[in-house]
């Protein structure tokens, strides 16, 4: 392909004027390869540890090393890393499914949650489908301030309901324009907190973009996707859920039965690419970093709003676009295929997504399918037309992808 000179200049321009953003990047990113290279020596991970087992998967050391490593890497007593996980949202599910019982009380201390959760919660759907809510467990939730988490609320909620059983943090910005926390906020949250409840982390998009985890500020579990951050781009599917030993095993018998949780489940042959996606993960999460700061200085450079500006400090993956136009949204999108490496041919349309109550464009050219860690673009076809972008594989790759969207742009 060949770039309009507007186009190469514009690229340039904002590579130029990110090249510290990049240095603190690349620093963050030898601190969390070093953490990961330090549990695979500590583990003694071995070839024998890559290949699966079939039927119950009784003493599959492979798989029964990875939750270790998951433990030591994110500063937690227990892991449990699977394949079987679906999706963030079914890890998510799982782990509230597992800890919560009737009659306790659910807040979030970071407004609503991701859209996909409203249901499971009981916030959206119909009445009998199995939600938290039809369990007996009740919901409440705190707005973010402009300052980040209110504390002093999530206090005062502690103090005066003693049924409050969990509190919820998720820590990327989801569909919403707040930003994204950091571990210093999280810090900050489960010190408030301070064994009076469970905090829990919605840490989806957040691994390895600072140098520690929730779990090592002091929150007792936290879940995520594979698919995403610590899969590396390799790992095909599944979740992870870390923190305290007694949580983590109640979760585990969510996931499979009473009595069996972390005993049973083949690992088939998924364990050698979560292992190495694990091993690439610090990396491949600077790439993704690079390409959203790269992306905001071009488009900010081209006079969009975006969040986090190019300058600002990244705790989670994703870079946030607004165009205040409904045809330059798609125009976006449309370029984001366009640059792919699977589908580059396809044409995004805005479709009624599960889980979304708004219609939906997505953009993603990826191997694995719909995972967020490799270069996409989506979001609600709703005013003020923000798409969210994150991911990159590469870097370079990344940038060649927004440069065809800024093309595409251009077009009208």
């Amino acid at each position: 392909m060949i770039f309009q000179t507007e186009t190469l200049q514009a690229a340039l321009a904002a590579e130029q004027a990110v090249e510290k953003c990049f240095r603190d990047i690349d620093r963050i990113s030898q601190y969390n390869t070093q953490k990961v290279l330090e549990a695979f020596w500590d583990h003694r991970v071995s070839e024998a540890m890559l290949h699966g087992t079939t039927g119950y998967g009784y003493d599959d050391k492979g798989r029964d090393t990875l939750d270790s490593i998951y433990a030591q890497i994110f500063g937690a007593e227990d892991a449990l890393v699977r394949h079987h996980f679906i999706s963030g949202t079914h890890t998510l599910s799982t782990a509230l499914f597992g800890v919560l019982r009737p009659g306790d009380i659910l807040l979030s201390a970071t407004g609503a949650p991701y859209d996909t959760l409203a249901e499971t919660i009981g916030l959206t759907g119909t009445s009998g489908n199995g939600s938290l809510a039809d369990y007996g467990i009740r919901y409440q939730q705190l707005e973010l301030t402009e300052n980040g988490v209110n504390l002093s609320a999530v206090d005062h909620a502690l103090r005066n309901d003693p049924a409050i059983k969990m509190v919820f943090v998720q820590r990327s910005r989801g569909y919403t324009c707040r930003p994204a926390l950091s571990m210093k906020q999280i810090g900050e949250i489960c010190k408030i907190v301070a064994g009076r409840a469970i905090v829990m982390v919605d840490n989806c998009y957040g691994e390895f973009t600072e140098e520690k985890e929730p779990t090592q500020m002091g929150a007792d579990l936290i879940a995520g996707s594979l698919i995403k951050n610590p899969g590396g781009g390799l790992a095909r599917t599944g979740g992870y859920i870390a923190g305290r030993k007694d949580l983590v095993e109640k979760a585990a018998y969510r996931l499979t039965a009473v009595g069996i949780g972390k005993e049973c489940g083949a690992s088939l042959d998924e364990l050698r690419l979560m292992y190495q996606g694990l091993f690439l993960a610090p990396h491949t999460v600077a790439q993704a970093m690079k390409t959203a700061v790269f992306a905001a200085q071009l488009f900010q450079n081209a006079g969009y709003e975006v969040s986090p500006l190019p300058e600002a400090p990244r705790y989670d993956l994703i870079q946030q676009l607004t165009f205040h136009d409904p045809e330059v949204m798609k125009a976006f999108c449309r370029g984001i295929q366009k640059g792919s490496p699977v589908d580059s041919y396809v044409t995004p349309e805005a479709w009624d997504m599960p889980g979304y109550e708004d219609q939906v464009i997505m953009a993603a050219g990826t191997f694995v399918s719909g995972a967020s860690i490799e270069l996409s673009a989506d979001g609600p076809m709703r005013p003020p037309y923000t798409a969210y972008m994150q991911g990159g594989l590469t870097y370079a790759s990344g940038k060649l992808a927004l440069m065809v969207a800024y093309e595409e742009m251009k077009k009208g």
